[in-house]
């Protein structure tokens, strides 16, 4: 059994190198096959097709990371700031987004815009709770906050190419006087 997830974390992640460098286009079976060294039958073996094969490694960095139940809301908002950036830092890249911005792949496009949905309602259910627990104040809307926070990564991935270390830090210190109760 370990072989088989050495396989497919293999697939994930040449699918998601590929996605992060060159956008969606790039992501064949014989482009993924190449860059992991996994042949193309153990592939379709697998996955039906390159969209399946997209679905499947952006389903495993769009799944958020348990946060515990016990977590204080400090904890709460850095996870969140964690969570709402790992999909573009380890997921689809500057790459995958701007063939999202564009729609020059609309399959890909539908696929990622459908993930990300069903992302945004696992992460606005973490500020529910925080919100009713009474650790969030209650009037955040936790779509914007999401948008916020995404769109703020990518603010500073276009001004400087890069996310400076401490983004998170300095994102955190701006909201959470803003979101904690």
């Amino acid at each position: 059994m370990a072989q088989r997830a050495d396989v497919d974390e293999g697939i994930t992640d040449a699918t998601l190198a590929l996605l992060r460098a060159k956008g969606p286009k790039s992501v064949t079976v014989e482009a993924v096959s190449a860059r992991s060294g996994i042949a193309k039958t153990t592939i379709y073996r697998r996955y039906r097709d390159r969209r399946d094969m997209l679905s499947a490694a952006l389903s495993r960095v769009t799944t958020p990371e348990p946060l515990p139940a016990d977590a204080e809301a400090a904890d709460r908002l850095r996870w969140l700031i964690q969570e709402a950036v790992k999909t573009l830092d380890v997921g689809i890249g500057i790459g995958g987004l701007a063939s999202t911005l564009t729609d020059d792949d609309p399959d890909f496009t539908k696929l990622f815009r459908r993930i990300l949905a069903r992302q945004r309602r696992e992460l606005e259910s973490v500020i529910d709770a925080a919100k009713a627990e009474g650790s969030f104040r209650a009037d955040v809307d936790g779509a914007t906050l999401i948008d916020a926070i995404v769109g703020a990564h990518i603010a500073e991935r276009a001004r400087t190419g890069r996310v400076a270390t401490g983004w998170d830090a300095r994102l955190f210190d701006l909201f959470a006087p803003i979101v904690e109760a």
